[in-house]
């Protein structure tokens, strides 16, 4: 107990120093602690709606055990669902009318940054005992030119979801998932054989979501969406042919994909829950969505890492902080995530208390920290509070912590529905020419990039 209490207090001094030390006016330095007397208020998003009973029941009663740590400090959280609404976040932005810590996807982060809408943390990180602990993976996408202006709050990488009750009836290993396309292939053959219309292996090919999918498997071959500086189209090459090829030997010389195509991800989920597909894409999370709302059962369902070994695509959330918030603001607001959102056994972190409010325990998600001490006592709470098989994941936790993570391409859903007309055009079409889907799609694709640089 003692050297767990120890080696944050080190940590916190140390921050400090290498955060404060040497700067100017003795009463705004960044490492000082807040005053005692000093009494600050802070707004901050994303704060569980009261239709989410349990989560915002989990919220007061963390806002209450923080004030009593912190009685200086006032917590005003706003509640939202969904917490960004992209179609008011870019002017509530512009304006001013964030919260003083506002709720951001992974993929608002650096045009947030680059816009000067964000507060620079980095003086200020001391405050945060659990930061050195963080995944570097996670912790660079709120870095900037050495700075650093937010903070996590779930992320996730996508896998290989598998129905493994239909593994043992086609004689397949549960415990043992595809790594490769080539095994998904033969895997989808068996599954699909077992008749009684049960798919093999189901992609999405609608509504941007195939050209999501497309990036999440041109990820795990090792390829990329667009070049490293952003300006123009990468995906037309092996590996998105690569992609494509997969798919098409499926659909239309295994015939393991089934002859519904155009599908979204409620359509697979249902599926999947069903019990009437083998295979597809996901992140953690599905698996609680396959429960919760269609009805599957938590036995059966089994996860694996991205099939190809080279990557994967990653996602999540966090907090950024207003430009104009004061140091002590800014202070509060880095105690209150660290206390909510990044300490093991408490928050949202808190996986006793989630389970005796019945909430799922046990899904590899969110995975902040490193392979560290910290990272392992995450785990180890997580896994004695568990209420579902987490034996079924763990193929995806072991493999998936050893891929490199990246994140969406810039100006996403435009060119995800770009590929949507690639995906869909393999999977309805027997004739299609990957090539020439590839060469048509690479030139709008360079056209909107050019645009969007201009």
């Amino acid at each position: 107990m003692r050297s767990r209490m120890v080696a944050p207090a080190l940590t916190l001094a140390a921050g400090a120093c290498l955060a404060g030390c040497g700067a100017g006016d003795p009463e705004a330095r960044p490492d000082r602690p807040l005053a005692g007397d000093a009494k600050v208020t802070i707004t901050v998003g994303c704060m569980p709606a009261k239709s989410q009973t349990a989560q915002r029941r989990e919220w007061d009663q963390d806002v209450a055990a923080f004030r009593r740590l912190h009685p200086n400090i006032t917590i005003v959280g706003k509640d939202a669902f969904p917490c960004m609404d992209p179609t008011t976040f870019q002017a509530r932005l512009a304006g001013g009318e964030t919260e003083d810590v506002f709720y951001v996807y992974f993929t608002d982060v650096r045009g947030v940054v680059a816009k000067g809408r964000a507060a620079d943390l980095t003086p200020y990180l001391g405050h945060v005992r659990q930061y050195p602990h963080l995944d570097p993976n996670v912790t660079r996408v709120f870095k900037d030119g050495g700075k650093v202006y937010g903070l996590p709050r779930q992320n996730y990488t996508m896998g290989l979801f598998y129905n493994r009750a239909l593994f043992r009836r086609a004689g397949l290993d549960p415990d043992a998932p595809p790594r490769t396309w080539a095994e998904v292939r033969e895997a989808a053959r068996k599954i699909s054989a077992l008749g009684g219309g049960v798919t093999g292996y189901a992609e999405l090919s609608a509504r941007n979501q195939g050209g999501w999918h497309f990036t999440a498997a041109l990820y795990g071959q090792g390829g990329d969406v667009v070049t490293p500086d952003g300006r123009r189209a990468a995906f037309n090459g092996p590996q998105g042919r690569a992609v494509l090829q997969a798919l098409k030997d499926m659909r239309w010389t295994d015939g393991s994909m089934g002859s519904k195509q155009l599908l979204v991800d409620a359509d697979i989920q249902r599926m999947m829950a069903s019990g009437r597909l083998g295979m597809y894409l996901g992140a953690p999370d599905n698996a609680t969505a396959l429960v919760d709302q269609f009805k599957a059962r938590y036995e059966d369902l089994g996860m694996g890492p991205l099939p190809g070994g080279s990557g994967t695509l990653m996602g999540g959330d966090g907090y950024l902080f207003h430009p104009k918030a004061s140091p002590e603001k800014i202070k509060a607001g880095l105690l209150w995530l660290d206390f909510h959102a990044l300490t093991p056994g408490q928050g949202q972190l808190g996986y006793e208390r989630a389970k005796a409010n019945g909430r799922p325990v046990g899904l590899p998600q969110p995975r902040l920290f490193g392979r560290n001490a910290v990272g392992q006592r995450d785990r180890e709470l997580r896994a004695r509070s568990a209420n579902l098989p987490v034996g079924n994941f763990k193929p995806y936790e072991d493999a998936s912590a050893a891929l490199p993570g990246k994140l969406e391409p810039p100006r996403a859903q435009q060119l995800y529905a770009l590929l949507d007309t690639v995906m869909s055009a393999v999977l309805t079409r027997r004739d299609a020419d990957i090539d020439r889907l590839l060469a048509d799609a690479e030139k709008k694709a360079n056209i909107l990039l050019a645009r969007s640089a201009n």
